[in-house]
């Protein structure tokens, strides 16, 4: 649906809600970046694509529908064909009580489309509008599950011999492989997967899903498809089909449900052919901001304090997967003004953020982190980003920026926020170096969040309680009272859902000064909405270690990280295993999901 911009200004200007310069900046915008100005209203937070389109279908005079689509019967929905559906972007979802089909349009000004479906579906038909996300939800009810499909693409397959050297009929786009590729990634997007593994075994390919930070197999394929596969992922990668002995690392874009998707492919020789690890990326997020990340209470502060410095150094330290990008994602989005030069060194370019200059890491180009960093300290940049600093001569580089008026943001491969420094001192950095420039050090991990539809509340009793506080070194942090104290700062800073109202805010603590009344669990059957797993999607746990002057003298004397950390939480530092159980008590996330991620000092 393409609206017309002297709509959507007319739109803009009977909400009452946007203001002239707001509609000149979104002009400028369109100019700028050569995109529809509806888009950029949905993309500057403005109106939600639903009241978007609603206010449109009042210009138009064509009814609004937010389609259910739990309710939506199949048989009803396949009064259309799929082929027909697709390509008009049309569905029937109901019937009037006069016998006429309701049918949901993108488009409704499409004259040939309508007549068209007058005509293929034989009945009078009501016209409604809806938003395209909820259209694209409803055209995949049309899709039997992945095994079924699956199953009806091999049953077509033709016995491919061997990994192919060039393209051939089996590469075409509605060859088998392809079809495959393409299920493959369809079904993974729409789980909510962030990574997809094609691995070979002794006699058959097996597909593994990552959702929520967990691996599921999804699929057998037969062993014969492993080669068009793997094939058909390289070519869309642009990769070289007739290299098998070597690693190699392309992406490329597929666009699935109106939403783009950046697809980080690897492809590496083992022991029974070649695999494939697809890292799937939505090109559209929004970044999100500190607190929805879940930051909060002084490590909140401490953060905001320090990103907001002229100059000096902002690490985030964890192991792969531990969404340190994420966050650098969104301090850098939030730092990001026509008046700053943000300039990165990257591998690989996981975010785009829209006005700065990202650089992809190259080592054949000899574009290694070292060399883009001295290349980027040439290209007047008020913040640095550097992707991860991995030796001596990057850390000396990063903490010489940090020295000269730039503001310099990093990873590193950590567990803890203490452990960074010690680490930079392993790569020969001189302590007082690391002392004057460093600012804060962030740790964090990802757990799983318990379903806000299906997750039940309980008592813990007298037995778990105690497990708790040893697990959680509760005598070392002050005990229940110092607990209850934190999360009712927490609960101020908007911490906390209620699983049983659907993400609405818990206004009573989980807590008393003297004991835990609540706990959460995920519902060991699950719901439709997690998959039946008691977990939809993950949140970041995270500790944020300023670097106090106490704190720089204990790096100058090569204190010892655990020294670093007691010393540290003594100043008020909350470690990631007390933010995790804070977030366990507000009913984000589990007691067994924090333990499972953390490894909390007995």
């Amino acid at each position: 649906m393409r609206i017309a911009d002297s709509l959507v200004e007319k739109i803009l200007n009977s909400t009452g809600r946007i203001s002239p310069d707001q509609i000149n900046n979104l002009k400028t915008q369109e100019k700028a970046q050569n995109r529809a100005l509806q888009d950029l209203v949905i993309a500057n937070n403005l109106l939600t694509e639903a009241e978007l389109t609603k206010l449109y279908a009042e210009e138009i005079d064509i009814p609004f529908i937010e389609i259910a689509i739990n309710n939506i019967q199949i048989s009803t929905l396949k009064k259309l064909p799929e082929e027909i559906a697709r390509q008009y972007n049309a569905i029937v979802f109901g019937e009037e009580t006069n016998g006429d089909l309701q049918v949901a349009l993108e488009d409704p000004d499409d004259v040939q489309a309508i007549n068209y479906l007058h005509k293929e579906l034989g009945a009078n038909i009501k016209v409604y509008i809806t938003t395209r996300t909820l259209l694209y939800e409803a055209l995949d009810l049309y899709r039997d599950n992945i095994n079924s499909e699956l199953t009806k693409v091999i049953q077509n397959d033709k016995p491919v011999e061997a990994i192919v050297d060039k393209p051939d009929n089996d590469m075409a786009e509605d060859s088998p492989s392809a079809k495959t590729v393409s299920i493959l990634i369809d079904y993974g997007v729409k789980a909510g997967a962030s990574d997809i593994h094609i691995e070979p075994r002794d006699d058959y390919v097996t597909v593994r899903y990552r959702i929520d930070g967990m691996l599921k197999e999804a699929n057998k394929l037969p062993l014969k498809m492993l080669g068009s596969v793997i094939s058909r992922i390289k070519i869309l990668s642009n990769l070289k089909i007739d290299e098998h002995r070597a690693p190699q690392d392309g992406r490329f874009k597929m666009e699935i449900g109106g939403t783009v998707y950046a697809l980080r492919v690897s492809t590496m020789p083992v022991l029974n052919g070649e695999k494939a690890a697809i890292r799937i990326l939505n090109e559209s997020t929004k970044p999100a901001d500190l607190k929805e990340l879940g930051f909060w209470g002084s490590s909140l502060q401490n953060l905001n304090h320090a990103i907001l410095q002229p100059h000096g150094m902002v690490l985030v330290t964890g192991p792969t997967g531990s969404g340190k990008s994420t966050t650098l994602f969104s301090i850098l989005s939030k730092l990001n003004t026509p008046s700053i030069n943000i300039s990165t060194i990257e591998d690989p370019i996981e975010y785009h953020i829209a006005g700065a200059n990202q650089t992809q890491v190259n080592v054949k180009a000899s574009m290694t982190f070292a060399n883009g960093l001295r290349a980027l300290l040439r290209q007047d940049p008020n913040i640095i980003m550097v992707g991860e600093i991995r030796d001596t001569e990057t850390a000396d580089l990063a903490i010489q920026a940090a020295l000269t008026g730039h503001l310099v943001f990093s990873t590193l491969h950590t567990n803890n926020a203490a452990t960074g420094l010690p680490r930079l001192l392993d790569m020969n950095v001189e302590p007082f170096l690391i002392a004057s420039t460093t600012r804060v050090i962030v740790g964090q991990r990802l757990v799983r969040k318990v379903c806000s539809y299906c997750s039940e509340s309980y008592q813990p009793d007298g037995d778990t309680l105690i497990k708790i506080g040893t697990a959680f070194n509760l005598q070392k942090t002050g005990g229940i009272e110092a607990i209850h104290e934190l999360e009712t700062v927490a609960a101020k800073d908007g911490i906390g859902t209620s699983p049983d109202q659907n993400s609405q805010p818990v206004n009573d603590l989980s807590t008393t000064p003297s004991t835990i009344n609540r706990l959460w669990k995920a519902n060991d059957d699950g719901c439709d909405e997690c998959n039946h797993t008691g977990y939809r999607g993950r949140m970041g746990i995270y500790e944020v270690l300023a670097n106090s002057d106490n704190i720089q003298k204990m790096v100058v004397a090569n204190a010892t990280s655990e020294a670093i950390e007691q010393s540290a939480i003594k100043e008020g530092m909350i470690t990631m295993q007390i933010d995790g159980f804070i977030k366990a008590l507000r009913g984000l996330t589990t007691i067994e999901e924090v333990l499972r991620v953390t490894v909390v000092e007995q």
